[in-house]
């Protein structure tokens, strides 16, 4: 998660990171083989663990977790191929929005579990105060509610990619968080698992952000946000209240523009009113006028959409941004929180 979103570029973090059913960030991990790139630094790997295991030691990690986390580790070529391979750029947003995220499944599948968790959701709106709606859409969307959280193992694909050095300091970074999170046994090593860049469990947490985000929900003294579906649901809504969610607010919704209105020069970056946009003639999809609101609002337009859908964003939907930053991934998260409600 995030900060997956600054490692994973293009569609929806790439296609991988938001989409279960299509998503190389979740594939099982190749068996081990010689690693086909020089790292940056020219260090060898096992160079490149001792400085780990000295800051890891400095940092309060004991030798015990040391020792299970890094025996018989390599590098994982695989790894190091998707990274190479993942800034990629997208496909046609509405093949995007109903061949993976909006397929029928993922909502009958989001209906179904909105109402067998409804009294767990309550207690989590209670206390984060996010809609229940939006928690389930970003749960389907990362690992499809859980049935997706990725087949690597979150050590050997941070130490890969710490090693490789494209972005070795960001993935350090990584790295100890995830020592640190073992030392602390909210999770066994070998349940560590996660996508090929290191995001972990239901939600997809990168580790700096499990120890700044995860929370404890059921009071049980760990943070699972693998096994445990109270802490990895109430971990989704503490990321989107610290990152300013306003309860009862409408992430945007689809409008049906006025005459004359061109994709090509539309203004995205002026924020205004949702009575202004009334008045300039925006309406609701079955032509119905739009609610005379004033909350702020601008218009969003979905990547290589070809001038199909117009959307009217609110800040919700910069919030859910801040989870992944491609706008399709936006859209459809606050398109099936809707579906799903």
């Amino acid at each position: 998660m995030i900060e997956r979103r600054l490692l994973l570029g293009g569609v929806a973090s790439l296609v991988a990171a938001c989409s279960p059913e299509a998503n190389s960030a979740n594939q099982i991990p190749a068996p081990d083989a010689p690693p086909a790139y020089v790292p940056v630094s020219g260090q060898s790997f096992e160079r490149f663990l001792d400085g780990v295991r000295a800051d890891a030691r400095r940092a309060g990690v004991s030798d015990a977790t040391l020792n299970q986390s890094f025996a018989g580790l390599k590098p994982n070529q695989r790894v190091i191929e998707l990274d190479r391979r993942q800034a990629e750029g997208g496909m046609q947003w509405e093949d995007y929005r109903d061949r993976i995220m909006l397929t029928p499944t993922r909502i009958q599948n989001g209906r179904r579990l909105m109402a067998e968790n409804t009294d767990l959701l309550r207690r989590i709106e209670a206390r984060y105060h996010v809609a229940p709606s939006v928690i389930v859409a970003i749960w389907g969307v990362e690992t499809n509610y859980g049935g997706n959280t990725g087949g690597f193992g979150v050590v050997e694909a941070l130490a890969t990619l710490a090693w490789e050095g494209r972005r070795a300091a960001y993935f350090r970074n990584e790295l100890m968080s995830a020592l640190r999170i073992l030392n602390d046994r909210h999770i066994s090593a070998d349940r560590m698992k996660g996508s090929w860049a290191g995001a972990m469990g239901q939600p997809q947490f990168m580790p700096s952000n499990f120890e700044r985000l995860a929370v404890d929900f059921d009071g049980d003294g760990r943070r699972d946000i693998w096994d445990n579906r109270a802490d990895a649901l109430a971990s989704i809504a503490h990321y989107f209240q610290r990152n300013g969610w306003r309860h009862g607010e409408a992430w945007g919704r689809e409008v049906r523009p006025p005459a004359g209105f061109s994709t090509s020069g539309a203004d995205t970056e002026s924020k205004r009113t949702l009575r202004d946009f009334a008045r300039m003639g925006f309406r609701k999809p079955d032509g119905s006028p739009l609610p005379a609101s004033d909350i702020e609002t601008q218009i969003v337009l979905p990547s290589r959409g070809n001038g199909g859908q117009i959307f009217l964003g609110h800040h919700n939907l910069r919030v859910i941004r801040r989870y992944n930053t491609p706008v399709n991934y936006g859209l459809s998260v606050g398109l099936l929180s809707d579906r799903v409600a």
